[in-house]
């Protein structure tokens, strides 16, 4: 199993001015100390179950091009981008650019976007679920055939492009690894057996729930001739503080179910010291799993 890290807040000792040099510490510690990946949240304004919309949000793409120039092999990707606020040829583009100046260490992590306050807060257009749904896959789309260099026009239920042309190519190959994050049956998990090269499902849905998910994503590449195994099974998860042995033990049990790849947020990481636990402790032991 590999431990990533997920950095959903900025609310650090210092305030803004102290935001930069503190994710720079962060983000390098997490690289040395053998993290898989790192990982940011695409929102504009803070999320419930986080913090207050006030508080400190930076934009994602440009955060991860900063944690790239202060890393060196953790993967870099959102968690997730929502598919509403970027263009599809623009999103491709920005992962793109991460992928390459990071030397080739790019996730394109998307969804179909929830938060409709920040949207309707910067005047980004929320259309109903369906239509959201329908935007993603035209995103999948896009990205699958700018990243095989396609530049024939593309026009899809909502995205009209004359010439989707893309270049620099990424270095990663074939392309950087799309994951797509959420656990809805009927449309989120037939997507990720059509499209993508990972999921991310919640952690704290417990061992039945995330058995069954899996389940309902072997079933949609059974019927679509996709093979399973070539998706990464990733989840995300909250570290609050318990003894390592206690996490371990967790991540074995996940492992058993089928997840490969723990993304982790720390609510204390500014601190450093939920960091050094994670790589002192726990990614060595979890690495065999």
């Amino acid at each position: 199993m590999k431990i990533g890290l997920q950095i959903p807040s900025f609310t650090w000792p210092g305030g803004t001015p102290q935001i930069a040099p503190r994710l720079a510490e962060i983000s390098t510690l997490a690289d040395q100390l053998g993290f898989a990946s790192i990982w940011v949240m695409d929102h504009f304004f803070q999320i419930r179950n986080v913090g207050q919309p006030e508080e400190p949000m930076l934009e994602s793409y440009s955060t991860l091009n900063f944690i790239a120039a202060h890393t060196q092999k953790a993967r870099l990707g959102t968690m997730v981008t929502g598919v509403i606020y970027r263009n599809p040829g623009l999103l491709v583009k920005e992962v793109t650019t991460l992928d390459v100046l990071s030397g080739g260490r790019a996730y394109l992590g998307i969804g179909a976007a929830w938060n409709e306050m920040e949207a309707k807060g910067l005047g980004f257009d929320f259309p109903p679920l369906k239509e959201r749904f329908e935007q993603l896959e035209d995103a999948l789309q896009v990205a699958k055939a700018m990243w095989a260099g396609e530049e024939a026009p593309f026009n899809g239920r909502h995205v009209h492009m004359e010439r989707p042309l893309n270049s620099p190519q990424p270095i990663s190959k074939p392309y950087p690894p799309i994951l797509i994050g959420g656990g809805g049956e009927k449309k989120t998990l037939r997507l990720v057996a059509q499209y993508a090269n990972a999921c991310n499902l919640f952690a704290g849905i417990g061992a039945e729930e995330l058995t069954h998910k899996l389940d309902v994503i072997k079933q949609y590449c059974d019927e679509l001739g996709r093979d399973y195994s070539k998706i990464e099974k990733t989840a995300l998860d909250t570290y609050t503080g318990a003894p390592a042995s206690e996490f371990i033990e967790k991540c074995q049990k996940l492992s058993q179910v089928g997840i490969q790849h723990l993304i982790v947020n720390m609510p204390n990481v500014a601190t450093l010291k939920p960091l050094e636990l994670m790589g002192k402790e726990v990614i060595p032991a979890v690495a065999g799993f």
